[in-house]
């Protein structure tokens, strides 16, 4: 298992003078020099420098007293996550499952050498735990790729101690300002000698890895990778979508190494992408972009499997948690923990390896191909507020037609279906409101926070469902195990309840919808 350490530092210009006396740092007791160690790391990187554009650094390090394998995510600025592997010849397989959403089939290969000699402080206070690690570093920098260069400077690196506070950063600063040191305009050593070594061509691409030219652009297409302000329509819904694509790559890692709330985050960037494609198709053609929201919507559902797994686990543990003991009646939290387990190593296991196939890299290659070049139509090039108006208007209306379709319908399973599907229709609503707000203002964001509101409401609604399926498959196998299903039934009831409540409460929530009114035009 690769070990993580979350990284908090701060870089600064350095000239000749060394670093300023830090003595008078509030909290400062003693400045202790720990000496000078040599380190010499070189970094990989696809030939046209993926993870460089995504500010991901992994490097092979010797020297020092974390030498190995050593990926970087952001997290913040000035904060990454430093996840480590023990050193091998090759890139270990961990480090390189957490950059394939980037690399694809790409190969990495050698980019840069750094070697640094490092002259280290310790801050520490008065009963000498350790502040900050502050170092003076002496870098040569030498491109490995055809045509590259050398180059070197010195420069003051701060990290923040292990639960450190951030402020005492603010406090060094302040006093390396004094002294006349300034912040870095680099934000990593490697960033820094990709743009200090680059070959003359290269000027001006950033290590994109793209000429500019060379591919045929359809006419309408006039968004660029990052545009500074939406002009059009197809400016409005590309740079929404361009942000949903982005969101499923920085998410990738994180769901391999299973932290909290990923796969959920993840899940909503495919939905809202897919629905994006679906509200806006007089924007982007449907021929296009159908079957790519096809692909989306497998996505979602291989990432759902285990967001309802824990939907369903964290209610029956919570409802288990309120009923008294009288009603407990048989294993049943040992049989809703041994269920939860096994999904949840079974769904695991599963995932990785949808992240790991042929098909989600290949839907990774076709997002990228069309936001790059994207299948406008006419419609793009008109006023947002007409074209994006009109489409959210669209959706909207749907969702009423099945909101008062639900109302309308007895209790039981047709309610049920209808319910599900004016939420999923909410949903839809609420990501092109999303999409809209930038363009229409007030009225999209007040749509997107209404249609948020109907689908946690109707959220209840589904999990209650789920819940209750869950229970009738639990029930089914202890009676055939010979315990009591007694719990089981208790819990069903008060699902049945809480069901039951939603579809009490909706007409008056829908009422207060309506009277707030959509999108006029």
């Amino acid at each position: 298992m690769a070990d993580t350490k979350r990284e908090i530092e701060r870089k600064y210009e350095s000239d000749e003078s060394g670093l300023p006396d830090l003595t008078g740092v509030a909290g400062v007791e003693a400045v202790i020099d720990k000496g000078v160690m040599s380190l010499d790391a070189v970094y990989y990187d696809t030939a046209d420098e993926r993870l460089a554009a995504a500010s991901l650094t992994l490097r092979r390090r010797t020297g020092g007293s974390d030498a190995g394998w050593h990926l970087k995510v952001p997290v913040a600025p000035g904060v990454r996550d430093e996840i480590r592997e023990p050193l091998s010849d090759t890139v270990p397989d961990t480090l390189a499952a957490l950059v394939r959403s980037r690399v694809r089939e790409a190969e990495l290969l050698p980019a840069v050498r750094l070697r640094s000699d490092r002259d280290v402080r310790h801050l520490v206070d008065a009963q000498g735990k350790l502040l900050a690690e502050v170092s003076v570093d002496a870098v040569h920098a030498e491109r490995l790729t055809e045509g590259g260069g050398t180059v070197q400077w010195t420069e003051i690196e701060v990290e923040l101690a292990d639960d450190g506070d951030p402020a005492f950063l603010d406090q060094v600063e302040k006093r390396l300002r004094k002294a006349g040191v300034r912040p870095s305009s680099s934000a990593s050593k490697l960033a820094r000698a990709l743009a200090e070594t680059s070959r003359p061509s290269e000027s001006g691409k950033s290590g994109s890895g793209k000429s500019g030219s060379g591919k045929k652009k359809r006419k309408a297409a006039s968004v660029p990778e990052g545009p500074a302000d939406p002009v059009t329509a197809g400016d409005h819904v590309l740079a929404y979508a361009r942000a949903q694509r982005d969101a499923i790559l920085e998410l990738d890692p994180a769901v391999r190494q299973d932290a909290y709330d990923s796969v959920h985050r993840m899940r909503v960037a495919t939905r809202r992408l897919r629905s994006t494609f679906r509200s806006y198709g007089k924007v982007l053609d449907r021929e296009v972009t159908d079957p790519i929201g096809d692909e989306l919507r497998w996505l979602a559902g291989e990432l759902g499997v285990d967001r309802d797994r824990e939907v369903v686990t964290e209610r029956l543990t919570t409802v288990l948690g309120e009923l008294p003991g009288t009603l407990i009646s048989g294993p049943i939290r040992t049989r809703l923990d041994t269920w939860a387990n096994a999904r949840h190593g079974g769904s695991r296991s599963r995932l990785i390896g949808v992240l790991d196939s042929r098909r989600y890299l290949t839907l990774l290659d076709t997002l990228d191909a069309v936001i790059a070049d994207p299948p406008l139509l006419k419609a793009a090039e008109g006023d947002p507020s007409k074209v994006i108006g009109k489409a959210v208007r669209k959706d909207f209306g749907k969702v009423s037609a099945l909101v008062e379709e639900a109302i309308a319908a007895p209790p039981g399973e047709d309610r049920d279906l209808a319910l599900h599907e004016a939420r999923k229709k909410a949903k839809r609503t609420r990501y092109a409101a999303e999409a809209a707000t930038p363009a229409l203002g007030a009225p999209a964001r007040a749509l997107a926070k209404s249609m948020k509101s109907l689908t946690s409401l109707l959220g209840e609604h589904q999990d209650s469902v789920m819940v209750r399926v869950t229970l009738r498959e639990l029930s089914a196998v202890a009676h055939a195990a010979g315990e009591s299903s007694f719990t089981y039934g208790v819990l069903y009831g008060r699902e049945e309840q809480r069901a039951a409540g939603v579809e009490a409460a909706l007409p008056g929530a829908w009422e207060e919808i309506v009277a707030e009114g959509s999108l006029q035009g």
